[in-house]
C-alpha cells in the first residue's frame, strides 16, 4: 500500500481544526484535514441559530472551566479575541455585539466557515471530508495514520475531534480514545450549556408555560448569571441556565431569583401599606405574565386571596420563594442538546505554550476535546482559535 507522505495531520475539520490547519501552512508545512463528515464546520454553520456567535470581546482566562484554570491563559493571550475580530474584517464578514460582548455574523455562519476554508486554500492546507480513521500508531518518524482513504504518515499529529456534545453532528468519543492510548488520562466528561430537565411534579406544571421566558439571577455552587430563563416543555433552557449547568452537579439544588432588581422583602412589606386589598396575583402581576404568575401560585401552593389576609410570615415566605426559589432540576437533556463537553484530556499532560503531550512527541490536542471549557457567548470558539493558533505555529 502506497503512503501519503505530510508533515502535519490534523484530525477533525470543525473551529480548531481548519484554524490550525492554516496557520501550520503559512509556514510552509505539507498538511491535510481529515474529517469523517461530508462537510466541514458542522458545529460552527448551526452556532449561534446559525450566525455564528464566534468570538466575545471580554473573553478572558476567568470565562473558563478547567481542573487547571491557568492552562488556557498562555494561548489566549498570544491569540486573542482582537486577532480574530482583525481576520474577520479583514475578510470583510459584517458582524454585531448582540449583548455582553457576544459578537455574531450579520448574515451567516457560513461566512466564517468560507473564510476558515480560504486561509486554508492560501496556505494549500488538503481538506478531506468522508473520511474514517481506522488506526493510528507511532512510528519512528512520526505516525502512521490509517484511514478509510488510505495509508497516511506524518511527523505532527493533531487531535481537534471534539467533545461528545451533539452526536447528531457526528460527534464521537475518537479524541478521548487516542489520548488513552497514548497514556494520557481523561477529566470527567459530562454535557456543559445544556438545558434542565424536571422533576414530574414540577413539570407538570411548569410545561404549560413553555415558551414564557423571564429575566433571572440563577445561581448554584458560589456561582450566578442574570441572563433570560426560558420555561420548556421539558424543563427549563434560556442563557441563564445553560450557563449555570456547567457549575451545576446532579443532586444540587439551583436558585433564582425571579426579581433580580428588587428586594422582595421590602415589596412585601410595601404590598401590605399599598395594596391590602390587591389578590396577590395582582401583585405578581406586576411582574410576570399572568401564565407563569399562575404557575408559580400553583407549584408554591400560594392561595389566591387579598394581601391583608396573609400573616407576616406566609409573605416572608412568599418574598424567600421571589428572591430565591429553590429548584431542583431532575437532570440535564445530556449530549443530544448540549453545546459542549465539560471535562476532557487532562491539560496536566499538555503544554500550554505548543498544545502538545509533554511524553509524547509530535501529539496535539486542541480545541474542545482538551479540559478547558468556555462560558456561552463565543468563548468556546475563542478556545478553538486560541489553541488551533498556539499549535499552528509550531507542528
Amino acid at each position: 500500500m502506497s503512503v501519503i507522505e505530510r508533515d502535519v495531520i490534523v484530525i477533525g475539520a470543525g473551529a480548531a481544526g481548519l484554524f490550525c490547519a492554516a496557520e501550520a501552512g503559512k509556514r510552509g508545512r505539507r498538511v491535510e484535514v481529515l474529517d469523517n463528515a461530508k462537510k466541514v464546520g458542522r458545529k460552527i454553520l448551526i452556532s449561534g441559530g446559525g450566525r455564528c456567535n464566534f468570538t466575545n470581546m471580554y473573553a478572558s482566562p476567568a470565562n473558563f472551566l478547567s481542573q487547571n484554570p491557568h492552562f488556557c491563559k498562555s494561548a489566549l493571550s498570544r491569540y486573542t479575541q482582537w486577532d480574530f475580530i482583525a481576520l474577520v474584517e479583514k475578510y470583510g464578514i459584517p458582524y454585531h455585539e448582540k449583548t455582553l460582548g457576544q459578537l455574531f455574523c450579520d448574515n451567516s455562519a457560513k461566512d466564517i466557515v468560507a473564510m476558515l476554508l480560504a486561509e486554508c486554500e492560501q496556505s494549500n492546507v488538503v481538506v478531506t471530508t468522508r473520511t474514517e480513521i481506522l488506526r493510528v500508531e507511532k512510528s519512528g518518524t512520526g505516525y502512521h495514520v490509517e484511514t478509510s482513504k488510505g495509508l497516511y504518515h506524518c511527523e505532527s499529529l493533531v487531535i481537534a475531534s471534539g467533545g461528545l456534545s451533539m452526536p447528531k453532528l457526528g460527534a464521537t468519543p475518537f479524541g478521548y480514545q487516542l489520548a488513552t492510548q497514548f497514556g494520557l488520562s481523561i477529566e470527567p466528561t459530562r454535557a456543559a450549556l445544556v438545558p434542565f430537565t424536571l422533576h414530574d411534579h414540577d413539570k407538570a406544571v411548569l410545561a404549560e408555560i413553555s415558551g414564557v421566558s423571564v429575566d433571572v439571577y440563577a445561581s448554584c455552587n458560589d456561582t450566578g448569571f442574570r441572563e433570560q430563563m426560558l420555561f420548556t416543555h421539558r424543563g427549563l433552557s434560556g442563557p441563564s441556565i445553560l450557563q449555570i449547568s456547567s457549575f451545576w452537579e446532579p443532586g444540587n439544588t439551583l436558585q433564582i431569583n425571579l426579581i433580580p432588581d428588587s428586594d422582595a422583602h421590602s415589596l412585601v412589606a410595601e404590598w401590605r401599606i399599598k395594596n391590602r386589598e390587591s389578590l396577590l396575583s395582582t401583585c405578581l402581576s406586576e411582574f410576570f405574565p399572568k401564565r407563569l404568575t399562575s404557575a408559580l401560585m400553583q407549584i408554591n401552593q400560594w392561595e389566591n386571596k387579598p394581601v391583608k389576609q396573609y400573616t407576616s410570615n406566609e409573605l416572608a415566605c412568599i418574598a424567600d420563594s421571589l428572591n430565591e426559589w429553590q429548584l431542583k432540576p431532575n437532570g440535564t437533556e445530556g449530549y443530544r442538546t448540549a453545546e459542549v463537553t465539560l471535562g476532557g484530556v487532562s491539560t496536566g499532560q499538555l503544554s500550554s505554550k505548543t498544545m502538545m503531550a509533554k511524553d509524547v512527541n509530535g501529539l496535539y490536542f486542541i480545541g474542545e476535546v482538551v479540559d478547558v471549557t468556555g462560558w456561552l457567548g463565543g468563548y468556546n470558539f475563542q478556545w478553538a482559535w486560541s489553541s488551533g493558533w498556539a499549535a499552528g505555529q509550531v507542528v
